[in-house]
């Protein structure tokens, strides 16, 4: 089943407001009204499409826990493969954030990662998504020798 990051966070926050003794339908919904932290990164891998996958869900794996499959189209793209996790993010980690890595082949040396990074933010902005996507595209760079090409908040 495929949920959307809106989803996957609202899960995620009620899941952490029912272990603190709230109530977690409560938090679901106030966290569908909270506003999304969200930043993306490219980055261009000077290696070949399936030794990116690899390194790519190597690192997202330590940095996080997976979740479900993420929708690509109407079609499943042969050199295109995607990869979403939850990370601790913000103050003491315990913001969650969704972290959707998409690989994309270039040529046969080559690889495109368009990270993206997206939390809730709630009265204090703490800019989870933003600095997770940064920490994660360092990790990447590291693992696979990419240049980054650009980054973008919304």
């Amino acid at each position: 089943m495929d949920l959307s990051e809106d989803q996957i966070l609202a899960d995620e926050l009620a899941s952490l407001g029912a272990v603190g003794g709230g109530s977690g339908r409560l938090v679901r919904v106030v966290a569908n009204l909270m506003r999304k932290n969200v930043h993306e990164i490219d980055l261009l891998v000077p290696l070949p499409f399936d030794d990116v996958v690899k390194r790519v869900s190597g690192v997202l794996g330590r940095a996080g826990r997976a979740v479900g499959t993420v929708p690509v189209g109407a079609a499943e793209v042969e050199d295109e493969e995607t990869i979403r996790v939850v990370a601790g993010g913000g103050a003491g980690g315990l913001n969650p954030v969704v972290v959707t890595a998409r690989v994309l082949k270039v040529d046969k040396d080559g690889s495109e990662v368009r990270l993206r990074a997206a939390a809730k933010e709630g009265l204090i902005r703490q800019r989870a998504g933003e600095k997770t996507a940064v920490r994660l595209a360092a990790l990447l760079s590291g693992a696979t020798g990419a240049d980054r090409a650009t980054g973008a908040s919304g």
